[in-house]
């Protein structure tokens, strides 16, 4: 395609098989855009595209849909995000617009019918680490091997105080959930392997698993990008499935053989055999008839 489409906030390179998305950095640019810098959309990480008025007069709109689960920033924020810092957005001038319908047409073309499927794996990386921020009871950092909860003093619950600082190894972890600051009871939760998905977990304020966001913490373009990183981590550690067990080659087994007795049982026979001939309740011939089948056995 080799097209480039420069819109508010940020611009699209079109390339044969992806898609190179960069931000701006602007004082009106949403923070996250500045720590997302720049991401890579392959096409096979995304369900669809389409064209949408804008809402400022002389725009159009032209949005990407990822395939579930080929991004794990978009998977981690679970529809939480506005619509001004979707990564996937972008407001155009309306001159633009013959370009992005054309490439909405060649995407539409290129992708098959897997496109409508969840994906088996991410597609888009997420930000790496070492990621870390700050929430209203505790530190939270990622090295990339473990995630880690410093608390403070000032804001985590006695709960919490008690149980001490945390350290979580990404090999134990099965997930992540990530509640946005900007509602009521914004917080992050990491979900331990094994754990139910249907447990009832604690208030965010009582678990030593989650941290508590509030006004000034645990911001978006913080906490999000940590959380996404987290869940890529995770994803990446998760045990490859077990193949199914060969079927078992079929042997001919001799009878004879299944049921043959071991030297050590035929030895301890004859043994005793012996002691009987020697007690005189065994006769030359049988002793010698009898010792002859069993060694037979072996």
């Amino acid at each position: 395609m080799g097209d480039v489409l420069a819109g508010i906030n940020s611009s699209w390179e079109f390339d044969t098989d992806s898609v190179l998305i960069r931000f701006e950095r602007g004082i009106r640019t949403p923070k996250l855009f500045h720590v997302l810098g720049e991401r890579r959309v392959p096409y096979e990480a995304l369900r669809s595209a389409e064209l949408a008025p804008g809402t400022r007069r002389g725009t159009v709109v032209l949005r990407a849909e990822p395939r579930p689960g080929a991004d794990p920033l978009m998977e981690a924020a679970a529809g939480q995000l506005r619509e001004t810092s979707d990564p996937y957005r972008l407001v155009l001038p309306a001159e633009h617009e013959p370009l992005a319908a054309a490439w909405i047409s060649e995407l539409s073309s290129v992708l098959g019918p897997r496109a409508q499927e969840p994906a088996d794996r991410h597609l888009v990386a997420a930000p790496a680490a070492p990621l870390q921020f700050k929430a209203y009871d505790g530190k939270v950092s990622f090295d990339g091997r473990a995630v880690s909860f410093r608390w403070f003093w000032t804001g985590a619950s006695s709960v919490k105080w008690k149980a001490g600082d945390q350290s979580f190894p990404v090999g134990e972890l099965q997930g992540v959930r990530w509640r946005s600051p900007e509602v009521v009871g914004g917080h992050l939760r990491l979900i331990r392997r094994g754990e139910p998905e249907d447990r009832e977990h604690p208030e965010a304020d009582q678990d030593p698993a989650a941290v508590v966001f509030g006004l000034g913490y645990g911001l978006v373009h913080e906490s999000l990008p940590l959380a996404a990183s987290v869940l890529e981590a995770v994803r990446a550690a998760e045990p490859a499935p077990v193949p199914e067990a060969a079927a078992p080659v079929s042997r001919a087994v001799d009878p004879a053989a299944a049921f043959r007795p071991a030297p050590a049982d035929i030895a301890d026979r004859i043994r005793h055999l012996g002691e009987l001939h020697g007690a005189g309740l065994v006769t030359d011939e049988e002793f010698s008839a009898k010792k002859a089948e069993l060694l037979a056995e072996l």
